[in-house]
């Protein structure tokens, strides 16, 4: 027989009341916002780099925004580390600060790389998304 849409009970019978969303949650959601953020980003600059059409400022805000979710991703891990006392797994922090570093190189060779900045956006971000990626695969271990 089905519950009736009762609500459940813990083990002593009383209501079971799930616990407020923690910041390992958002952490962890938060995650595959700098992930599929970057993928698409990253889709989007190859796609200008070979369709003038899709060149727009549009995609230069939306490149901003996913890699300064890289920080917040970092910044949220970090708070995890300080408030919850949580021990990341090996290398799983190592992908974080990589991740950071790279916005930053990314950043450093706009100039230089100019006449190949749909490019170098393009597959900057793509990378991101992998280190995203593994970052999230080392830390469901």
């Amino acid at each position: 027989m089905g519950s009736g849409g009762a609500a459940p009970r813990d083990v002593d019978g009383s209501h079971y009341h799930r616990p407020p969303v923690t910041l390992l949650d958002v952490h962890e959601a938060w995650a595959w916002f700098v992930v599929i953020g970057n993928g698409l980003a990253g889709l989007w600059a190859l796609a200008a780099h070979r369709w003038e059409t899709l060149r727009s400022r549009a995609l230069w805000w939306f490149v901003g925004v996913v890699e300064l979710s890289i920080f917040v991703q970092v910044g949220l891990g970090v708070a995890l580390i300080g408030i919850e006392n949580l021990e990341p797994p090996n290398f799983h922090m190592f992908y974080g600060f990589v991740a950071i570093l790279t916005v930053g190189i990314i950043y450093s060779y706009r100039a230089q790389l100019a006449r190949h900045r749909y490019l170098l956006y393009g597959l900057g971000s793509l990378f991101l998304m992998g280190l995203g990626i593994r970052a999230m695969i080392v830390g469901a271990t």
